[in-house]
């Protein structure tokens, strides 16, 4: 009986082993196409990982990686032992949670709001101006809000003169700093992130909405009833990514925006590393932080994944 039994799973396999030759055979030219972009992450995304053993040397750049010495975890040791990396981390946390308590909402929002107008080129003309301002570099959104913010000439400084108030000076405040972080990045990306929930409410059964009206449902009560549901794997697993990017902040846009006065509330892990490791070429210290960053970022992921899973279901794997 076993060995009948060993036999037929041996003839199964040997028929799966067939059918994926054959499976391959067929679709050869899709796995030619797929081999470039195989090639990009190899050599772009996992070759470079190997730059992480720099985070337990004492790195040389004239030694390289191969001859700097070995020095455990004596970089990680001193970054957790430096004050001015806890402050980092801290504005690091504040800056990206309120992004994300703020922020994240509002491309629901304003994907809601162009799913309810009914009007196609109002509809695509709207769109398209709140899609925008994504395309514009974060070098020149900074030149933007620093002449619209500036105290001498700055447009909302001026209606606050007008008004009576004293002028601010709002990119050079600890106090203002980070707010200015906020708004601009939700000027610029809301219209650029509503766009994956248009294709995801686009993609909603709209016999659901008929019947929904033909029972009375009002708007509000049918983006609540039938939309939200609809779309609430997508939110999900945006929130997911989001949570893996949490420690990132936004280097980018810090880089063109801040300046030494605001360091305090200011400066994050990426304009940490940037500083460390290229203008004082602490390169073992910075890939320690970098790493730190990773790791963190991957936690969270998989968390956010996994209690997504047992409270609603939905997850990304």
């Amino acid at each position: 009986m076993i060995l009948r039994t060993l036999k037929a799973a041996g003839v199964r396999a040997k028929g799966e082993k067939i059918s994926r030759k054959k499976l391959f055979r067929n679709n050869l030219g899709l796995y030619v196409m797929l081999l470039p972009g195989l090639i990009y992450i190899l050599v772009f995304k996992y070759l470079p990982m190997y730059g992480i053993t720099i985070a337990f040397q004492d790195f040389n750049i004239f030694k390289g990686v191969m001859g700097s010495e070995w020095v455990g975890m004596a970089n990680f040791e001193k970054m957790f032992s430096d004050p001015e990396f806890y402050q980092v981390f801290m504005n690091t946390l504040i800056i990206s949670i309120s992004k994300l308590v703020v922020l994240f909402p509002l491309p629901i929002v304003a994907a809601l709001m162009i799913n309810e107008i009914h009007t196609a080129w109002f509809k695509k003309t709207t769109q398209t101006i709140i899609y925008l301002p994504h395309f514009i570099s974060w070098v020149i959104v900074a030149g933007i809000f620093t002449s619209l913010l500036s105290p001498s000439s700055g447009l909302v400084n001026m209606l606050i003169t007008a008004l009576g108030g004293e002028p601010v000076s709002f990119m050079m405040s600890n106090d203002w700093f980070r707010k200015v972080l906020v708004f601009s990045d939700g000027w610029k990306e809301t219209g650029y992130g509503a766009v994956v929930y248009i294709a995801a409410i686009a993609g909603v059964d709209q016999q659901l909405y008929e019947a929904a009206r033909v029972d009375g449902a009002g708007r509000l009560r049918t983006i609540w009833s039938i939309t939200l549901p609809s779309i609430a794997t997508t939110i999900v697993l945006m929130l997911i990514l989001r949570l893996g990017s949490i420690l990132e902040a936004g280097t980018e846009q810090i880089l063109a925006m801040y300046n030494p006065t605001v360091y305090q509330t200011g400066d994050v892990i990426g304009t940490y590393v940037y500083r460390m490791g290229l203008g004082q070429q602490q390169y073992s210290m910075t890939t320690a932080v970098g790493l730190f960053n990773s790791v963190v970022g991957f936690i969270l992921v998989v968390s956010g994944n996994f209690f997504s899973k047992k409270i609603s279901g939905s997850s990304i794997w």
